[in-house]
């Protein structure tokens, strides 16, 4: 239950050393004071991301400082803010922006947020659905964007790796509802073929396809672009069996951050690799992004990819399951519970 008080004490998850085990607790955290450029939220709800289940086992790499509140996304009201733009009351969106790596995140009650980074929630859309889109939808959206530009809905089947994860899971939703055929890859077709299909994957291939298909630098061409969360041998594969002018967006390494391949399909086949960075993305990035999410999905779409919501201290006894693959799909916090 929330303890939050009118003088700003609050709940957070804070995470005091960067060891393996359990290194995460429930505190009592003072009011925190917003800088110029600033916003000071309450927090209604944020998520459990990779990059939260990896800083509240107390894996390093992942906060720059300790002690630190972990939580890459949060949704919440602005408390007060030196900025016109954001008057109190008005409820945001953060998604990266430093917040849960750099500085303290959204896994609290209260949180001082970058002004240049808040996106208004859309209208209509309640914060618990904003916050299950949270980072995962929201670089979905972004490689979406990205590769959009460059292929048509009819050019040809789209490859989502890493599909029954948070970002592939959007990924699949926003591509076909935009038109696109979708192949999904994930290692638990057994399990999660169903699912994937009901969000939208035209067919599910096992990631074996892809993470044992030999290395060969050039391969048959299948794809005429993807959405690669993966990387290592698995983006080198992608790219090598990506059609003439195709496009592949990279958003992480789940395999690896290596990339063992050529430049053949580069120079042979015109294929481009974006990169996709949610973190540092400009204002206007997340203001496109968010606009691709308000028009194409809809509160059921969602849910259907974060049906679960959880309080604060069950936050921390999921990170293990997050980082072992056990979790489909998204989780949501609420963090007055």
């Amino acid at each position: 239950m929330s303890t939050r008080t009118d003088s700003g004490s609050h709940r957070a998850i804070v995470v005091r050393s960067a060891h393996d085990g359990a290194v995460a607790a429930i505190e009592q955290r003072e009011a925190p004071q917003a800088g110029l450029g600033e916003l000071v939220l309450d927090v209604q709800h944020s998520s459990v991301n990779f990059k939260d289940a990896l800083a509240m086992s107390g894996r390093p790499g992942v906060l720059r400082s300790h002690p630190m509140v972990p939580g890459i996304d949060a949704v919440g009201t602005v408390v007060n803010s030196d900025d016109p733009h954001w008057p109190s009351g008005q409820t945001v969106i953060l998604n990266g922006a430093g917040i849960g790596e750099r500085a303290d995140g959204g896994l609290a009650e209260r949180v001082v947020v970058p002004a240049d980074s808040a996106v208004r929630l859309p209208s209509g859309w309640s914060t618990r659905s904003a916050a299950a889109v949270g980072t995962a939808g929201f670089t979905a959206a972004l490689s979406v964007l990205a590769l959009r530009r460059d292929v048509s809905a009819d050019a040809g089947d789209v490859l989502v790796t890493g599909a029954a994860g948070g970002v592939g899971s959007f990924a699949i939703r926003l591509l076909s509802s935009l038109g696109y055929r979708v192949v999904a890859s994930t290692g638990r077709p057994d399990d999660q073929g169903d699912r994937l299909r009901e969000l939208g994957a035209a067919d599910v291939i096992h990631r074996g396809e892809l993470s044992d298909s030999g290395g060969k630098p050039m391969q048959k061409a299948r794809w005429a672009g993807a959405v690669d969360s993966v990387g290592s041998t698995t983006l080198v594969s992608v790219l090598a069996q990506t059609s003439y002018g195709g496009v592949v967006t990279a958003c992480g390494l789940a395999q690896g951050p290596d990339l063992p391949g050529t430049v053949l399909p580069f120079i042979l086949r015109g294929v481009s690799l974006l990169g996709i960075n949610s973190v540092d993305a400009p204002h206007e990035k997340r203001a496109e992004a968010w606009q691709l999410i308000a028009d194409t999905l809809d509160e059921a779409a969602v849910t259907s990819i974060a049906p679960q919501t959880i309080g604060l201290e069950e936050a921390i006894g999921l990170a293990p399951d997050v980082l072992a693959g056990k979790v489909a799909g998204r989780v949501v916090v609420d963090v007055a519970r």
